[in-house]
């Protein structure tokens, strides 16, 4: 997950993105193991991006959960901002 904060930051902070809104699906949510959304947030250090809109959603791809919830939050979002 260091690795993947790190990339996530980077891609962020550079300019052509200050506008963007981030949308981070936790996956593989039908495992005992997986990261709850909330860990996701904590080890993404999500709150450290101020003045950004974001949002964790848990889904499993492999059944198609929380795909379209993710994605109508993204477009409602996206929406919102023009």
């Amino acid at each position: 997950m260091e690795e993947a904060r790190q990339e996530l930051h980077r891609i962020v902070n550079d300019r052509e993105m200050k506008d963007a809104i981030i949308l981070i699906f936790a996956n593989k949510q039908d495992l005992p193991d997986a990261m709850k959304p909330q860990e996701v947030q904590e080890s993404l250090h999500m709150t450290k991006l101020r003045e950004r809109q974001w949002y964790v959603q848990p889904s499993c791809a492999t059944s198609g959960d929380g795909l379209y919830e993710g994605l109508t939050w993204l477009t409602s979002n996206h929406k919102n901002k023009k």
